[in-house]
């Protein structure tokens, strides 16, 4: 007679930003996290989404998917319906969609009903701090995200210590507040992979990388501006409405501009491959994963002093003042035309991305579950 193992615990992910328009950071943290915690086996790893139609002709396939060997389960309301219901109505619960041992992860801090205990994480709060850059719903709907994770969760979780300091100074209790880096996968595609890619698509290997919406937080009037100072070609990785301003900007780029809305992995693989720099001037973030992306893939990285770029960078990029267009033209001559600096570039980001891995990542959320139980 056999005996069966011990039952694992599990934990119940949130995991409806795979579906959104633009999943972004959020929704690659969370697949990355949820695999190596899944290849942590330590738990049992349960996503919860709203009630979708079947990909294809009814329904769209979610940008992220579930890891082998976890589960994934649909609540029977939509994701409109869904959030309306959790936040305003505090109904319905989602305790049935696992056992009484379970902890929820909120991993994008909407928190649903629920008796079990809750981590949330923080990935910013950029839309408390400017709200001005949300639209009329998400002026509405993000500060209630935040008033409901305040009162739901037992633990915040941050990729940073610039946010976790964010959240001590709204109110949040320092003992409440953990930060666990996010980590970065290894590059999905050889050199050779990469030339070929880059040929498929018109590209040669020397142009500036940028990835990520033409928000204003993320600065693209800046970067615009400063790639109008020097002699060099620009992709633009990143799907979503422009800024008015950025686009003005970029269309005095004329030719040196590529623009790429949303791509596959190999595909932004190839892209960081190739690129002779990635420029990120944000003016805020919550981690920034391009940056650490960019660096594994052994491509120097132009980001934001004083950010919490410049802490994931770790001492491993050219900080530049992100309101400054010159600032920002002197540090891309730097990384692309300074040989031995952009040598050291080089060296320094992919000594830096080989600190931060997902594994890490796991580990750390699996013990914030721990201590939640």
């Amino acid at each position: 007679m056999t005996q069966s193992g011990p039952v694992k615990p599990q934990v119940l992910a949130i995991v409806e930003q795979f579906w959104h328009r633009m999943p972004g950071g959020t929704a690659t943290a969370t697949e990355h996290t949820l695999s190596a915690l899944v290849e942590l086996n330590d738990y049992h790893v349960i996503g919860l989404a709203a009630r979708h139609a079947p990909p294809g002709r009814h329904g769209p396939a979610p940008w992220r998917r579930m890891p082998t060997g976890s589960t994934l389960r649909f609540h029977w309301l939509p994701r409109p319906a869904l959030y309306e219901a959790w936040l305003r109505l505090g109904r319905p619960s989602i305790d049935g969609y696992c056992n009484d041992g379970a902890v929820v992860w909120a991993s994008s801090l909407i928190v649903p009903p629920t008796t079990l205990p809750v981590v949330a994480t923080v990935h910013d709060l950029d839309f408390l701090a400017n709200p001005g850059s949300s639209t009329s719903r998400g002026r509405r709907f993000f500060p209630l995200v935040w008033r409901r994770a305040t009162e739901r969760a037992q633990l915040f979780v941050c990729p940073s210590q610039v946010v976790a300091d964010d959240c001590v100074r709204r109110g949040i209790a320092a003992d409440r507040v953990l930060v666990i880096p996010w980590g970065v996968a290894p590059p999905r595609c050889s050199r050779a992979e990469a030339a070929a890619k880059l040929t498929e698509l018109g590209l040669s290997e020397d142009y500036v990388l940028w990835v990520g919406p033409l928000i204003p937080r993320k600065n693209p009037k800046g970067a615009a501006l400063a790639m109008g100072r020097i002699d060099a070609e620009i992709v633009v990785v990143g799907a979503g409405a422009d800024d008015p301003q950025a686009a003005v900007a970029f269309a005095s780029l004329g030719s040196r501009v590529r623009r790429f809305d949303a791509v596959d992995d190999e595909t932004l693989s190839a892209l960081y491959r190739g690129a002779s720099a990635l420029l990120y001037p944000s003016f805020a973030e919550g981690f920034g994963l391009p940056v650490l992306e960019a660096m594994a893939h052994g491509t120097p990285v132009v980001t934001s002093v004083g950010t919490a770029t410049a802490e994931v960078a770790g001492g491993a990029a050219l900080l530049v003042d992100p309101t400054s267009p010159e600032h920002i033209a002197e540090g891309l001559r730097t990384a692309l035309f300074d040989r031995a600096a952009r040598r050291q570039l080089i060296d320094d980001g992919l000594s830096r991305a080989g600190e931060l891995s997902w594994d890490n990542t796991a580990k750390g959320y699996a013990e914030a579950f721990r201590t939640v139980r």
